[in-house]
């Protein structure tokens, strides 16, 4: 069996656990999985990094707790980031399901920032080309070129780290710390336009909030 399947097999398995209940010894584990206890070893080592798992010294593996969510609403128009932004396509498609997908390298002042993986549903935009990725900011090229216009989304962000893929693209050490956001896109009349996930340098990027208190507020 590869590592990927087992670290995906591993993971259907951590979803029936509960947040903060123990795992399995990695014997016990290596039998259910079918595998070798150093690949299952390779497989926690790997959802550990991603945070679904953690290590207690001298009692072992748990589910790490659920992460807690806090909505920041905001009603302002978003500005674009400080800096000189540049893309590089790394990867560039047409699926049979009808979706464009565009692998990109964000860099700003001539030095690497993010990795975005990008989805566009193909009914949204159908002349969208490559171009459209490396040109002006997406958003303004589906403005001005495509007639779509941007006017909602739903992002979250959450501390990471660098796998060897993205490190050798960031130009950092391997687990580097760095976030990740994930963002659905939706057009005035509530249609899904795009969908992002985006690795940026957590020592390069920042993000400020400016924010207003009610009665209500924790």
């Amino acid at each position: 069996m590869r590592r990927g399947e087992v670290s995906e097999r591993l993971r259907a398995f951590v979803g029936t656990v509960l947040p903060g209940d123990p795992l399995p010894s990695e014997r016990d584990l290596s039998v259910q999985l079918g595998t070798s206890r150093p690949t299952v070893r390779i497989a926690i080592e790997e959802l550990t990094r991603e945070g679904l798992l953690v290590r207690r010294h001298g009692r072992g593996t748990f589910r790490n707790l659920r992460k807690i969510s806090q909505e920041v609403p905001s009603s302002a128009d978003l500005p674009p980031a400080e800096g000189d932004w540049q893309s590089e396509l790394l990867e560039y498609a047409v699926t049979t399901a009808g979706l464009v997908r565009a692998v990109r390298l964000r860099i700003v002042d001539g030095a690497p920032m993010a990795i975005e993986e990008i989805v566009v549903p193909l009914a949204v935009a159908p002349g969208l080309t490559e171009q459209d990725f490396v040109a002006e900011p997406l958003y303004q090229r589906l403005r001005e070129h495509h007639g779509v216009v941007p006017a909602s989304a739903v992002q979250t962000t959450e501390p990471t780290v660098t796998n060897a893929a993205q490190s050798e693209l960031l130009g950092v050490p391997v687990h580097s710390p760095a976030l990740r956001f994930e963002r659905t896109t939706h057009d005035a009349a509530g249609r899904v336009i795009e969908h992002a996930q985006s690795v940026y340098r957590g020592d390069r990027y920042r993000l400020t909030q400016h924010l207003r208190f009610g009665p209500e507020s924790g």
